[in-house]
């Protein structure tokens, strides 16, 4: 089956779209971080909406279900609770989702860290050097702490890191659709 160049083109302006909505994303993520992370945290709270009602509806009305019926009926009218919650005040969402969420990652670098320590030291002699993992472990223990303790800040460089991986993303769907566009033209 052949694709028309017309087909191709709109291909080519789809994609050259999506690269300018993902610079668009990228740039606002590194210039405003506290707003974005914000934006997440509603575009979240509309997601829990919208899979709440969607999942209580299959279950009354889609014929979804389950053998556990009274448990997905509590977890869709939860999820349904929390997203209208996170609508109703989202500042207070974003700082607690944001700093709950920094928390679980800086016990989860905590860990790693303190285990790659306790195991390089007990089995150093399998080791050429150990000082490489014992700086790594402490590095994660570093992080660790830092999100532990800076929990907001944590979560608005991580912001500003991912409008950063944004804007690369976007140059190289700006080159797919420029690719996309010169193969349309030559059909």
């Amino acid at each position: 089956m052949t694709v028309s160049a017309d087909t191709k083109r709109r291909f080519a302006f789809a994609t050259g779209l999506r690269g300018v909505l993902m610079l668009l994303a990228g740039l606002y993520a590194i210039i405003w971080p506290a707003q974005a992370l914000t934006v997440l945290v509603l575009a979240g709270g509309i997601l829990l909406i919208i899979d709440g009602a969607l999942g209580l509806w299959s279950l009354t009305f889609g014929g979804g279900k389950s053998g556990n019926y009274w448990f997905d009926v509590i977890a869709n009218a939860l999820s349904l609770i929390l997203g209208v919650l996170i609508l109703i005040s989202p500042l207070i969402a974003t700082i607690l989702t944001v700093t709950f969420m920094s928390t679980l990652v800086g016990i989860a670098a905590l860990i790693v860290g303190i285990m790659q320590i306790v195991v390089v030291t007990r089995e150093r002699e399998l080791y050429a050097r150990i000082w490489p993992v014992v700086l790594s472990g402490v590095s994660y223990v570093l992080l660790g702490l830092v999100f532990l303790f800076f929990p907001l800040l944590s979560a608005s460089i991580g912001v500003i890191l991912g409008g950063i991986l944004l804007v690369f993303f976007s140059f190289g769907l700006f080159g797919w659709a420029w690719r996309l566009y010169q193969r349309s033209k030559a059909a």
